[in-house]
């Protein structure tokens, strides 16, 4: 087996090892909880310690005779927007640090079911809104990259963990880039599935059902540090639940299709201008897929920037209506006036117009079928630019610009409910510091296992932005 210090170990490596025995699970979450406890106090990623528990599961997964699942042995986190039985689900708030779940939601059950052990619940910002992660409850995450650069959000505590070694898995979910932010800030790997494709509900709600846009928009999901563990994770995450009425119930792997491939790539940056490590990490994903085989050609998407312009506008009708008086009551003065410059940016639709543009997600979603059906894959920017430095969205108006103004790339695939990967291709040397630079690959509903083979086929032949990170963080250890 690899030499490697078992914190290092990716899920799919720890899978085959504890499934053949040749590991102890007690002695991987050993190994992830020591590193947990030296650095996240620095990282404050994950906000729940679990270790006690932890460490009793993997002692009852050490001697269990019953068949092991997939995911035996592998340290996941968990966000704290997500019920876990026994559990606060605070979503970053602290009026709400006492919901405690009585059950676990489904894409908690089925990775536990699978095999996987929970180390800690991993943090957010105040009602998982902002593509930063801060709140009142737990303070702020930082990235292990270094505090030059935010951890991202809303899943921020995921992304930083996943990358520091805390867990091979990180639980997350985006709404309108919540995945793929916190990949794209610290390097890491993810793909948004798309609508109805992970079971996704908290009991915790109750008979209070969500919008109807964030019922469209919003998707439970992974980050890992490899494109394969995704490969081994997602088909445990997709597995049906009944409390989920809508779940889509297709096998992971999807139809063979017709080689090569073509990927429409698409560097369009609606008028912003395209960084340079940006336009380079570009040409790096392009030509390790035309290495691959896929066939690449450039196009112009048209009625993108549009159709991620209606999207967030229209979430944010929804979010006014429905959410906006827990906001007032409950939110913090950093929040509040953060919603406020949303609403400047991206004035809500409201009323009859919200009905009408809501209407029109279907015919946006019917133009990228069409698209789609020629070109299967897409290669996109995530963010027009490197990621910005922490509380970047308490700026003003020029810094919500930065942040979200930036992201039509990540709207589109919410409001389309389309799947969508990130992926880092190298580590940029920037004047602030260094960081990973990455990019977007989507796909055809429901396709998501087509993203995660493109992105291993980038990532095969791109040096890994683990070993850069981990030598940064070691000697910063040693430097303390």
């Amino acid at each position: 087996m690899t030499q490697k210090p078992l914190w290092q170990w990716t899920a799919k490596e720890i899978s085959t090892a504890t499934r053949e025995n040749a590991v102890n699970v007690t002695d991987v979450v050993d190994a992830v909880i020591e590193r947990m406890d030296r650095i996240n106090p620095r990282l404050n990623a994950v906000v729940e310690n679990l270790s006690s528990q932890a460490r009793e599961h993997a002692r009852t997964l050490d001697n269990t005779t019953n068949p092991k699942g997939p995911l035996h042995g592998v340290p996941i986190t968990i966000k704290i927007n997500v019920d876990q039985i026994d559990h606060a689900t605070s979503n970053g708030v602290p009026a709400f640090k006492d919901l405690i779940a009585d059950q676990d939601a489904p894409i908690v059950r089925n990775l536990v079911q699978a095999g996987a052990v929970v180390i800690g619940r991993t943090n957010t910002p105040e009602f998982s809104f902002r593509a930063e992660t801060e709140n009142p409850l737990y303070g702020r995450t930082h990235n292990p990259w270094g505090d030059h650069v935010s951890p991202g959000g809303s899943s921020g505590g995921a992304g930083s963990a996943v990358m520091a070694g805390i867990g091979a898995l990180a639980h997350g979910n985006d709404i309108g880039g919540s995945l793929r932010f916190p990949a794209s800030a610290n390097g890491a790997f993810t793909v948004k599935p798309g609508l109805g494709r992970i079971p996704a509900w908290n009991p915790s709600q109750k008979s209070t059902e969500r919008g109807l846009l964030a019922q469209l928009m919003s998707v439970q999901g992974l980050i890992s540090r490899t494109a394969s563990d995704l490969s081994l994770a997602m088909p445990c995450a997709i597995k049906g639940d009944v409390r989920d009425p809508f779940h889509v119930p297709f096998p992971w792997d999807g139809e063979k299709l017709e080689t090569p491939i073509k990927v429409a790539y698409c560097p369009d940056d609606f008028g912003f201008g395209l960084h340079p490590e940006v336009k380079n990490a570009l040409h790096c994903a392009s030509m390790a897929l035309d290495d691959a085989g896929f066939i690449i050609e450039d196009v112009n998407i048209p009625l993108a920037r549009e159709c991620g312009d209606v999207g967030f506008r229209a979430l944010m009708g929804e979010v006014k209506a429905l959410m906006g008086d827990d906001i007032e009551t409950f939110g913090s003065d950093v929040i509040r006036a953060i919603f406020d410059e949303y609403h400047q940016q991206f004035p809500p639709y409201e009323g009859t117009e919200l009905l009408r543009m809501m209407a029109q997600r279907t015919y946006f979603a019917r133009q990228w079928s069409l698209f789609l059906d020629e070109y299967p894959l897409v290669l996109t920017p995530f963010l027009l630019t490197p990621f910005f430095h922490p509380n970047r969205d308490t700026e003003g108006t020029e810094g919500t610009q930065e942040v979200l103004g930036h992201a039509h790339w990540s709207f589109i695939f919410n409001f389309t409910g389309l799947p969508a990967g990130n992926l880092p291709t190298h580590v940029a040397e920037l004047p602030n510091g260094p960081q990973p630079i990455g990019v977007q690959i989507a796909g055809r509903r429901w396709r998501e296992d087509l993203i995660v083979q493109a992105m291993h086929a980038i990532e095969i032949r791109k040096p890994s932005v683990c070993d850069v990170l981990w030598a940064r963080m070691n000697k910063a250890l040693k430097d303390r």
